[in-house]
């Protein structure tokens, strides 16, 4: 079987929409024949191109009838499985995540334990930035957003609205994991957290 043919087969087998690393393809053949490879793919529409080195088997709304790409934050879940680091989304992004702010960031800011890099996905950039261990042993998931949150918005600047929205979300996470972070969390942040006990 040719190179191609076997990346195209496990392409073949995968669900529409999946994101390809080259790397995924490194024990069929040499990396140049590879990007070869993928590049000849991607003329032939087995493949999109997503950013440098980084590929999805296409995934068509059947409302539009056009390919709809991965979405930059899947990019990003993608990145970090392959390397094993850890994400967490910094505070404009984390707002978001939270429904406190509308606005979907163009930039998207991800601290980790991985490599720090950037990344261009259509229009929008994700950055990676490293971080200190403590800063990702956050166990609730709207635990890790909420403290990057409100050390984006500031301790002056929180609104009664947005406290108010916060405390709720933290109601609903294992109050185990809500006191562990609590314990981690900036003094002032920490407090706010508590409420929702």
């Amino acid at each position: 079987m040719s190179i191609d043919d076997q990346i195209e087969n496990r392409i073949s087998k995968a669900k529409e929409g999946t994101i390809f690393f080259a790397d995924d393809f490194g024990d069929i053949g040499s990396q140049s024949a590879i990007h070869t490879t993928l590049h000849r793919l991607e003329k032939r529409k087995v493949l999109s191109r997503v950013s440098h080195g980084i590929y999805a088997k296409p995934k068509v709304s059947e409302l539009l009838n056009q390919e709809i790409l991965p979405s930059a934050e899947e990019v990003a879940l993608a990145i970090a499985k392959r390397d094993k680091a850890k994400l967490l989304p910094s505070g404009s992004y984390a707002q978001y995540a939270l429904g406190m702010s509308t606005q979907i960031p163009l930039k998207l800011v991800y601290y980790t334990d991985g490599k720090a890099r950037t990344i261009k996905v259509g229009n929008r950039t994700i950055q990676f930035r490293r971080t200190t261990p403590k800063n990702l042993a956050l166990k609730s998931e709207v635990g890790r957003l909420v403290v990057q949150a409100l050390r984006d918005i500031g301790k002056d600047k929180l609104t009664l609205q947005e406290e108010e929205k916060i405390i709720s979300l933290l109601k609903k996470e294992d109050i185990k994991d809500l006191k562990h972070d609590i314990a981690l969390a900036p003094q002032w942040i920490a407090e706010i957290m508590a409420k929702a006990l």
